[in-house]
């Protein structure tokens, strides 16, 4: 028997259950091929595509096959919260791979406790949440945040500027940011936002206040299409990000892919994971997404997450025995999964991850390179209760 449904204008998805038993694992996943947060969501798409051929290949779980149900939700928060409601209401879905946007991922939790369904989100975020229906493999902020800052002061400077897109997401990071910055002495000299869908007159107003203010950094919270419209009226105002960077942890591989070369060489960030590591566990999993995919597809920090997640609620299931909610809970602590980054794992209190903070900049060729990797696995820590400015705090062995 073959399943197939068309994924947006992306991937046509097909999974062959025929030396399966007629039952499968129906999951749902909720991640954008169109909208403005198209292009880093289709990594993560992919990266769970991949995870689930791997599985079913290798027998499945409990000798049942994954079965991915798609949707598209088009980037947008109320569409992301309707389709989730579909998959548990019309698919019969217990747990659902997706969302980006912390807006997203707000208008799928109601639906998600409601229904006693699970959501894996693979997407770093601004933390001070938990929800007993939803497993985080993204970074909180103590794992990303506060090496980026320590990074930073230490480096180019302690006067910021921040800017960010006019949703949830930009304004609590950019919150924490600026706490840490404060914190190791430095001064917050500027805030604004601009709105998703970016306009010339928007970067022209930013561009005006960033050359007012003479940061040494600009931390950038913009998210899809706008981080290649910033990221090109700052060069073109004849900043060098090589002295003043931008520095962003909402801009991965696939919004660098889309800006001319060299547009975003100096640019730093902070993440569990970089497709420049050379772990086997990332050198076979770089393979077999270039294998999949093509080339072209770049692999991102929240692709990786799409994928490690994937096996954790399969070892999770193998477990349970059952995908309900009651019977998940129990397991999904109990084991770890040699993820690309380094070994991951839930911790059991706040259904966050054990991952593995690294700083890297962009090269001339649009490359991450690690600049910072401490080689420790740091505790979640989403409410920053012992983080502070202490990036080994709360590190496991």
């Amino acid at each position: 028997m073959v399943h197939s449904r068309p994924l947006g204008a992306f991937f046509i998805w097909k999974v062959i259950v025929s030396t399966f038993t007629a039952r499968t694992w129906r999951v749902g996943v909720l991640f954008s091929a169109t909208g403005v947060t198209a292009a880093v969501e289709r990594t993560q798409q992919a990266a769970t595509l991949l995870a689930i051929e791997e599985i079913n290949e290798g027998g499945g779980v409990l000798g049942r096959a994954i079965e991915p149900v798609i949707y598209d939700p088009a980037s947008r928060p109320r569409r992301c919260g309707e389709l989730a409601k579909q998959l548990c209401d019309e698919d019969g879905v217990a747990v659902i791979f997706g969302c980006y946007m912390s807006s997203t991922r707000k208008a799928v939790l109601p639906v998600v406790e409601a229904h006693r369904a699970l959501l894996f989100y693979p997407t770093l975020y601004e933390g001070f949440e938990y929800s007993p229906n939803c497993v985080y493999t993204g970074a909180a902020p103590n794992q990303n945040s506060v090496q980026l800052v320590r990074y930073l002061t230490r480096n180019f400077g302690k006067r910021l500027f921040l800017i960010g897109s006019d949703y949830v997401y930009p304004y609590e990071s950019n919150r924490i940011i600026a706490d840490l910055f404060r914190q190791a002495g430095g001064e917050v000299l500027d805030e604004m936002y601009v709105p998703l869908r970016v306009a010339d007159i928007d970067m022209a107003k930013v561009i005006r206040r960033i050359k007012a203010a003479r940061p040494d950094v600009v931390y950038s919270t913009v998210v899809g299409d706008g981080i290649a419209h910033f990221y090109g009226a700052y060069r073109e105002a004849g900043f060098d990000q090589r002295t003043h960077p931008i520095a962003s942890q909402s801009t991965q591989e696939a919004e660098i892919a889309q800006m001319p070369e060299g547009m975003a060489e100096g640019s730093v960030t902070a993440a569990p994971y970089f497709s420049t590591l050379q772990s086997p566990a990332n050198l076979k999993f770089v393979a077999a997404y270039r294998k999949r995919f093509g080339p072209d597809l770049p692999i991102t920090a929240c692709a990786e997450a799409a994928y490690f997640q994937v096996k954790l609620y399969a070892q999770t299931l193998e477990r349970a025995g059952d995908d309900r909610l009651d019977m998940m809970l129990p397991h999904l602590h109990e084991h770890e999964f040699d993820a690309p980054q380094g070994r991951v794992r839930i911790d059991q209190e706040n259904h966050h991850t054990y991952l593995w903070p690294r700083v890297a900049r962009v090269d001339a060729s649009g490359t991450f390179q690690v600049v910072d990797d401490p080689g420790i696995r740091v505790k979640p820590d989403p409410y920053m209760y012992e983080s502070r400015f202490d990036p080994l705090a709360g590190h496991s062995a």
